[in-house]
């Protein structure tokens, strides 16, 4: 399972593509006999294959034989490290038990969190890279591995560890969020303010000094943290120079995508219950609504994103796997974009956006992912489709021809390997 060590460079002429180079919620215009030249693992020119300018003549030439390239995905939103299974719990709703019955079997996060806390680093290294091959494998360039299942130092420090180790293993981007404000530890039970207190004032300082923090993100909702404790937690994450994230209005309307665009979240995450207060706030700011079908669909939910207000609003809109092994254990991207169509009635345009270049904007990667620029690191995919559309209309194939990650050639043979 050990990923290629020395994979080969892209540097050369890419030619006979079909191009879609920059995804935007409009058409998806294409341009058919394009070329993109790779140098020094950038994009150094992209354009009609005949003219490519005569300067790169003596670059290796790429077949692409006819593919579709789309810029590398990104994946904006996991929980792809963490210890155990909890198949048998979704074996237990379907046969009738409720949450309450779960957690009192010993299930829910909490058996997540004992099951992280007790494994080693590198177990957890070992099951991450498992998981994060699959989505490796339809082209995923960049992806963002949350904490919160330690909910301790110790162990949200070994999580955060072993992201970035997926990103030197594997040669992708990987952003780290750190989420300690994510569910009450068992040992604080009924002392929410003083979990608070310490992940403000211990965990997240500790973390962020030894450089294993990007972002940060709570989930503010009525089960897990109120809206003063996030706001207590995001003005740790401001004074520390750390943008903020919010698991948002998934369940309920807390106010809390408002309260992120007062601190210029990045994004807001899940977004079911979100009130127009909240997608004027966030337009405002700038914010990205990161929309997760698989939890959606995972816990049959039945009140979607509010996604023509978004739409009206001109929030930008991203879609992401939420891999995670409770509510949404998908390690497939381009289900997730057939989910948002079928689901949540995104276009194809705005999916593909979704998982290219709004996804780059809510990881704050938009000067180094998702689109097919010259300047940018050489993360691309060639794929076996004949139109754009194909990525949101399949499910349950992987066709791709070829990936190029940080400017190396890394094939799904390869990746699969």
């Amino acid at each position: 399972m050990q990923p290629d060590a020395s994979p080969p460079s892209a540097d050369g002429v890419w030619h006979s593509l079909r191009l879609l180079s920059h995804p935007g919620a409009g058409a998806l215009d294409v341009l058919d006999d394009a070329a993109i030249v790779v140098r020094d693992g950038r994009i150094a020119w992209t354009g009609a294959a005949s003219d490519v300018p005569e300067r790169h003549a003596g670059l290796p030439r790429h077949d692409g034989g006819g593919a579709l390239a789309t810029p590398g995905l990104v994946d904006c939103h996991t929980h792809l490290v963490y210890g155990g299974r909890r198949a048998n719990e979704f074996a237990m709703r379907l046969a009738g038990a409720s949450y309450e019955d779960v957690a009192r079997a010993g299930g829910g996060i909490v058996s997540t969190v004992r099951a992280t806390r007790e494994a080693s680093e590198d177990q957890l290294f070992e099951s991450a890279s498992r998981r994060l091959q699959a989505l490796l494998a339809e082209g995923v360039c960049a992806i963002e591995v949350k904490s919160g299942y330690g909910l301790a130092l110790e162990h949200e420090r070994k999580q955060l560890r072993v992201a970035r180790r997926l990103a030197d293993a594997h040669g992708l981007t990987v952003k780290t969020t750190f989420l300690g404000a994510h569910a009450l530890p068992p040992e604080y039970a009924g002392r929410s303010a003083e979990y608070i207190r310490e992940v403000c004032e211990a965990m997240l300082p500790a973390l962020a000094q030894e450089g294993l923090v990007d972002a940060v993100d709570v989930f503010c909702e009525k089960i897990a943290f109120s809206l003063d404790e996030t706001e207590q937690v995001f003005r740790a994450a401001q004074g520390l120079g750390l943008p903020v994230k919010l698991h948002a209005e998934q369940l309920s309307d807390m106010g809390g995508a408002a309260l992120a665009a007062r601190y210029g979240a990045l994004s807001c995450d899940h977004v079911e219950h979100l009130s127009a207060q909240g997608i004027a706030a966030m337009r405002q700011a700038g914010t990205v609504a990161v929309l997760l079908p698989g939890a959606y669909y995972t816990l049959r939910d039945t009140q979607p994103p509010p996604v023509q207000a978004l739409r009206q609003a001109g929030v930008p809109m991203a879609v992401s796997t939420d891999h995670n092994p409770g509510t949404s254990p998908a390690l497939s991207l381009l289900l997730m974009v057939n989910m948002a169509c079928t689901l949540f009635r995104l276009t194809v345009p705005e999916a593909v956006a979704g998982v290219t270049r709004h996804a780059a904007l809510a990881l704050g990667l938009q000067d180094s992912h998702g689109a097919i620029a010259v300047g940018l690191p050489a993360n691309f995919v060639l794929w076996r489709l004949q139109e754009p559309a194909e990525l949101a209309y399949w499910f349950g194939q992987r066709p791709v021809r070829a990936i190029v990650r940080q400017g190396r050639i890394r094939s799904l043979c390869q990746e699969a390997s």
